[in-house]
C-alpha cells in the first residue's frame, strides 16, 4: 500500500506541475483542502476513494491515472495485469484498475469490491462522465441522484456520473458476503 500511496502522490504532484497550479488553485478546483493535497503529494496520507475521485474530477483526469501507468499505445491485445488494490478501510471498498485509462477510447475499467456493510459515497464527477456498473457477485445497492437500484450478479446499470451516487453492499439475513462489480468509466471529449 505504501508504494501505491507514493505513486498517487507523485501523480498528483506531476499533474499539478503540468498545469502550473499552486496548492491553493488545486484545492479550489478539487474541493480537497490544501493541507490534505500537500500530505498526499508528500506520501504522508493516503486519500479515500471519494477524495481521489474529487481530485481526478477537479483536474479532469481519469481515476486510474492515479493507480497505474497508462497502457502502451498500439497494442491490439493487452493482458489484464492488476494494479495494487486501492483500499479504503473506512468504507470497506477496494478498487483495482482492470484496464487503465485509454486516451483513444476515453475510458478505464475497474474491479470494485465492497466488504460486508461497505459503503462509498461519490460526489459528482466531471460533466459528461458515464459509468457502467456490472455486478459480478453479491448484491449491490446503487443510488444515483437519489434513485435506489438493487443489482444482483449479472445485472448492470449505465448512468450519468456527474451527480452524487452511492455504492452499498446490500446484505440480507446477516450475510457477510462481499459484493464485486466492474465499473467502466467513459470520459467526455476534451474541450479546447
Amino acid at each position: 500500500m505504501q508504494e501505491l500511496t507514493r505513486h498517487v502522490g507523485e501523480q498528483l504532484k506531476q499533474i499539478r506541475a503540468q498545469r502550473g497550479w499552486s496548492l491553493t488553485q488545486a484545492a479550489q478546483a478539487t474541493g480537497v483542502s490544501k493541507a490534505m493535497l500537500g500530505q498526499i503529494e508528500r506520501g504522508e496520507s493516503s486519500p479515500t476513494v471519494a477524495t481521489l475521485w474529487k481530485i481526478a474530477s477537479g483536474f479532469t483526469v481519469s481515476f486510474s491515472q492515479f493507480l497505474q501507468a497508462p497502457p502502451v499505445v498500439g497494442h491490439i491485445l493487452q493482458p489484464y495485469t492488476p494494479s495494487a488494490a486501492f483500499d479504503s478501510k473506512s468504507s470497506g471498498m477496494s478498487v483495482v484498475s482492470f484496464f487503465p485509462y485509454d486516451a483513444e477510447l476515453r475510458m478505464d475499467m475497474f474491479v470494485v469490491e465492497l466488504k460486508a456493510s461497505g459503503y462509498s459515497e461519490s460526489s459528482a464527477h466531471a460533466v459528461g462522465v458515464i459509468e457502467h456498473v456490472i455486478v459480478i457477485e453479491g448484491e449491490l445497492e446503487l443510488t444515483v441522484n437519489g434513485d435506489v437500484h438493487i443489482l444482483g450478479a449479472g445485472e448492470g446499470l449505465r448512468f450519468r456520473a456527474d451527480c452524487e451516487h452511492v455504492y452499498r453492499n446490500n446484505l440480507h439475513n446477516g450475510s457477510t458476503a462481499s459484493v464485486k462489480f466492474h465499473d467502466i468509466i467513459h470520459y467526455p471529449p476534451e474541450t479546447s
